[in-house]
């Protein structure tokens, strides 16, 4: 029986509850179709497929018809699973009206609502998003599409100005109407203090064990992506050295004569055959 997808209200109410969601990062049919057979209720369609899926340094690079062509796959393999669909660069920061229509795009082709990155800077960005009738989830702490801002992928909010910063910002993002935010790379203690003084939930991304969901990248999960590994990330499996395995056994078997064997091939009318000899 296929999972109930759940609903935004539903999301929101797991912060009374207490009850932990789980959001993972993924990218295309196969990997959101596995996803939608766990039990994870949340997708991100990441603009991380900058550096996963095209090899990038960053995820500036990424584009709007990007992300559009990756939640479009990721709505086929999973239509029971509610899927966030990202805001790359550039595609809200040039004008209210240019970030209302990406954020519907995002909406007509799949997503269930879209996440968009930064503090104060966006505030009233995510509020024209939300009155037009867009569900947003917010973004602060280490921001990816700005790293280069605070010197590369570094954990934020480590000083008191800087975690009272953070603090106004999420307090600032729920006051314009997002229905959750993601915290990334930030002590523990200033992301329980910011889930506590939220009405929203909290996703962590690297952001300790008290937030209200945890999202992490399917490829890091499965230890399929290796360029790095943040501290943050648990790998349960390394499937990318099984990967290698499998095709280095694949490639030995062809060298050996051991494939394809006889239950691979086809055949036809030996008298056919004979003909076009």
């Amino acid at each position: 029986m296929a999972k109930k997808k759940v609903t935004i209200p539903e999301i929101m109410e797991m912060k009374k509850t207490g009850r932990k969601f789980k959001m993972i990062t993924v990218y295309d049919y196969p990997m959101a179709s596995m996803v939608d057979q766990s039990k994870a209720e949340l997708i991100l369609v990441g603009d991380s497929l900058g550096m996963v899926i095209q090899g990038h340094e960053g995820t500036v690079p990424v584009n709007i018809e990007d992300v559009i062509y990756h939640v479009k796959a990721v709505r086929k393999g999973a239509p029971n699973t509610f899927i966030v669909g990202d805001m790359p660069f550039l595609s809200y920061q040039v004008s209210t009206e240019e970030a209302i229509r990406n954020a519907g795009t995002l909406l007509k082709i799949g997503a269930d609502c879209v996440k968009m990155e930064g503090g104060m800077k966006v505030v009233e960005r995510v509020r024209a998003v939300v009155d037009a009738g867009i569900p947003v989830i917010a973004h602060i702490g280490l921001t990816p599409q700005t790293a280069a801002l605070v010197g590369g992928f570094k954990v934020q909010g480590k000083s008191a100005e800087a975690a009272e910063r953070l603090l106004k910002e999420a307090l600032a993002l729920e006051e314009a109407g997002a229905f959750a935010i993601v915290l990334e790379c930030l002590p523990t203690g200033l992301a329980r203090l910011i889930d506590e003084k939220l009405s929203i939930p909290t996703i962590g991304c690297g952001a300790g064990p008290y937030t209200t969901g945890q999202n992490l990248n399917a490829y890091d999960l499965l230890g399929i992506f290796d360029k790095f590994v943040p501290k943050f990330v648990k790998q349960y499996a390394q499937m990318g050295q099984q990967m290698v395995e499998v095709f280095d056994t694949w490639c030995t078997e062809i060298d050996e004569g051991k494939f394809p064997e006889k239950k691979h091939e086809f055949t036809m009318n030996d008298e056919d055959l004979e003909r076009l000899y």
